[in-house]
């Protein structure tokens, strides 16, 4: 499992191994009961701290998307269609967020939004 950490960012460390898990879980790139690094293994990797790399499995776990066994490792977690659907329209919701927000920053008006977002809907 690839994680890409940007010290650039405004997302902290933690956040984005956790955003790039889920993804990666919604996509379907991880599978139920597949292996994730050790936490010591992914700090070791990503040159991090064991702490940072233990908040965010915590995390996944506490929503769902892992589960661990102590002596084994973290897997993970089966994920109901209903519950990845509300997942992934979470996750719309949020970079919706963020758009609009951005858009706002440089004027755009509700309507020039709108024309954007059919452009980009009907181009896919």
């Amino acid at each position: 499992m690839q994680i890409l950490i940007s010290n650039n960012s405004k997302v902290s460390i933690y956040q984005q191994i956790k955003n790039q898990v889920k993804e990666k879980v919604l996509s379907g790139e991880l599978k139920e009961g597949d292996a994730l690094p050790s936490m010591r293994q992914l700090a070791k990797d990503l040159h991090i701290s064991v702490i940072t790399t233990k908040r965010a499995y915590e995390e996944l776990e506490k929503e769902g998307f892992i589960y661990s066994i102590v002596g084994k490792g973290s897997f993970i977690a089966e994920q109901n269609e209903d519950v990845i659907k509300e997942k992934k329209l979470t996750t719309i919701e949020e970079k919706l967020i963020e758009a609009i927000a951005g858009s706002k920053e440089v004027g755009l008006s509700l309507q020039e939004i709108k024309e954007w977002l059919t452009v980009l809907y009907e181009e896919r």
